[in-house]
């Protein structure tokens, strides 16, 4: 098994991507702000540390030893376009630095095309302030590009994922365009997102793209 670090652990994705790995016998580095305010992250097989996705040094004290890193992280009190480039600068020094290079991040479905050049954050009537963090989420994606990481950005579907799902380990990977609603399925869950994004953390089959999971 390999060793995982996860920026943003304390998140909702997070927290499900660290017992995703730490359940498969990976060990996990989970990095967040406040390590005070997580402590229901421990585990066995997990250190729980203190770390800021959006400095370089930072992130390659975290990074260095492990296999692949995941960016989990946002932040709500800064703009989406400030805080996804700057973390994304950080992560392609730091990673370098320490080493690792398969990066796994989590995109946000907005950004997938509804037709060809068109965006669903570009639609007519999307709303405003959504359009907004949605171009700023994607201020990650030419950092990411200029770079020799081997990233992969999961875009889950533009809905609201749901919190209490259980885990099925069932998924689905697309393209760059927003994924078609499989008939009688259920809303996708952040417990199966974590399984993707473990899953292509761990080898993965998905290079230098955004494409989308679903269910």
């Amino acid at each position: 098994m390999g060793k995982i670090v996860v920026f943003g652990a304390g998140g909702r994705a997070g927290r499900r991507v660290v017992a995703e790995a730490a359940g498969r016998g990976h060990e996990v580095t989970a990095v967040v702000r406040d390590p005070g305010k997580h402590g229901g992250l421990a585990r066995e097989g997990v250190a729980v540390v203190a770390g800021d996705v959006t400095d370089a040094a930072s992130v390659a004290a975290a990074a260095a030893g492990h296999d692949a890193a995941v960016q989990a992280a946002a932040r709500m009190d800064v703009p989406s376009e400030e805080f996804y480039a700057a973390a994304a600068r950080a992560l392609v020094e730091g990673l370098s630095r320490a080493g690792v290079r398969r990066l796994v991040a989590i995109g946000i479905g907005s950004l997938l095309e509804v037709s060809p050049g068109i965006r669903l954050a570009d639609t007519p009537g999307f709303p405003r302030d959504a359009r907004a963090f949605s171009l700023g989420h994607g201020a990650e994606l030419p950092v990411y590009e200029q770079s020799d990481l081997d990233w992969v950005v999961l875009a889950p579907p533009p809905v609201f994922l749901d919190e209490v799902a259980e885990r099925t380990g069932r998924y689905r990977i697309g393209d760059g365009r927003v994924p078609e609603p499989a008939e009688g399925e259920p809303v996708f869950s952040f417990a199966d997102l974590a399984v993707a994004v473990v899953d292509e953390a761990g080898g993965g089959a998905h290079h230098r793209a955004q494409v989308a999971v679903s269910s």
